[in-house]
């Protein structure tokens, strides 16, 4: 499976918004500088994220966007699903497909049962990782970036 732009750019809003949830709302064109995601694009992508239940807008002068649930409550799966879909790298292992596989050999397909466990196991991992785990991630990278403290006498 591979993240369109639409996928990766709402992801990282999602994450600004995850490490800015108990600031209030964040507005639109904080999230564009930080992330380097054009503003226009960020707002079909918060409105998007919205219609999931994902955010929720906030109107006036400390307006902006916050997440919906604690960031410890919103899964990547969730992100990613409503940005792209169903996770499934074919169609014919898409659980939510309008129809069943069209394979002649559908129901004896070895391949078609191996998709089906790279389907599970993506949807496993962006499932079991919340908004807060990916927080305390980069926040552990970026202080193991910055190095010890260095003292001077």
């Amino acid at each position: 499976m591979k993240l369109t732009t639409r996928g990766q750019y709402a992801s990282r809003a999602m994450l600004d918004l995850a490490e800015r949830y108990h600031e209030g709302a964040v507005v639109i064109e904080d999230i564009a500088r930080r992330q380097g995601i054009p503003k226009k694009y960020l707002e079909r992508l918060l409105l998007d994220l919205k219609g999931a239940g994902l955010v929720q807008s906030i109107r006036g002068r400390q307006g902006g966007y916050r997440l919906m649930r604690p960031p410890q409550e919103i899964t990547l799966g969730e992100v990613v699903r409503a940005m792209e879909g169903p996770i499934a790298p074919l169609a014919c292992v898409d659980e939510d497909a309008p129809q069943p596989c069209d394979c002649p050999c559908a129901d004896v397909c070895g391949l078609r049962t191996v998709w089906a466990e790279v389907r599970d196991a993506i949807a496993g991992v962006l499932d079991n990782t919340s908004l807060e785990t990916v927080r305390q991630r980069a926040e552990k990278l970026r202080e193991q970036q910055a190095g010890p403290a260095m003292y001077y006498i």
